[in-house]
């Protein structure tokens, strides 16, 4: 799958899905929440009139980029920001147990043009991966090495982290479930390169993809501040719900550089890792 964001299942793949981890079978941070911040709104969802039309609209504060975000998935959870005014965004990843064997803590700083990554595995299946020069140090990535996930950088003409634009493009039924809430099926194949969703996962689904469950809510000035779809078991993949939170629009921070102590230029096994 190509990153073309930051995103859930894009950036564990990154670590997750190298050759070394696929073999051993694994399986799968944290900025400071808080308020949503008043900009202006879109309107009101208490008078609007089409469910669907209320969450089509719900994004667009979301293009402006400077919100936080929290993404939660199989056995995945994340978080970060995004502040387009300087540029600057952070993403942060939790993945596996390490009493299960494997769990992976990544911490993603871009500061354009420069990007960063924290990497730190913990548990038997992640011994191969270890290296004490780089525990607990960024590496400082040379964008023209890494050829594969676009430098862990960021595209700031494709912001959102979970792509639920795209997601909400596929709506196939929609009603009101309360104050700001509503519920009803998405037809995901028509965004399998939203960042919230897994390529193979769609594709295995087949017929089932075309209408799934999902629940969404939104702010008292229409903006969407939450987006979860449920899939089914398929293959080897079980029973399962992702899930995309907004907060702080418009009231997001500056993310700054990791301090020179803390970095290290990444070795050429980081860059063989990303490319594979």
């Amino acid at each position: 799958m190509k990153i073309r964001r930051w995103s859930l299942v894009g950036v564990a793949t990154v670590v997750l899905f190298t050759p070394a981890l696929a073999a051993c079978g694994s399986s799968g941070g944290t900025e400071e929440g808080g308020g949503t911040a008043a900009s202006p709104a879109a309107a009101s969802p208490t008078t609007a009139a089409d469910p669907k039309q209320v969450l089509l609209a719900s994004t667009s504060e979301i293009k402006k980029g400077n919100f936080r975000f929290t993404v939660a998935g199989d056995g995945m959870t994340g978080e970060g920001q995004v502040h387009q005014p300087s540029k600057s965004a952070r993403y942060t990843l939790k993945a596996g147990d390490a009493a299960d064997g494997f769990s992976m803590n990544m911490d993603v700083i871009y500061v354009e043009p420069s990007s960063w990554a924290k990497l730190d595995f913990d548990g038997e299946m992640a011994a191969a991966m270890k290296n004490p020069k780089l525990e607990g140090k960024y590496q400082h990535l040379d964008q023209s090495k890494v050829k594969k996930q676009k430098g862990l950088g960021f595209d700031w003409n494709d912001i959102d982290p979970a792509g639920s634009d795209l997601i909400l493009k596929g709506i196939v039924d929609v009603q009101a479930a309360g104050e700001g809430a509503y519920a009803g099926t998405v037809d995901v194949t028509k965004a399998t390169e939203a960042g919230l969703l897994d390529e193979e996962t769609v594709k295995a689904l087949a017929t089932k993809a075309a209408a799934l469950p999902f629940t969404a809510t939104v702010d008292q000035q229409g903006r969407l501040t939450a987006l979860s779809i449920d899939f089914p078991a398929v293959g080897e993949s079980k029973a399962h719900q992702v899930k995309v939170t907004y907060a702080d629009y418009g009231a997001a921070t500056k993310v700054d550089q990791p301090p020179a102590a803390q970095v290290v230029e990444a070795p050429a096994s980081t860059y063989q890792m990303l490319n594979s």
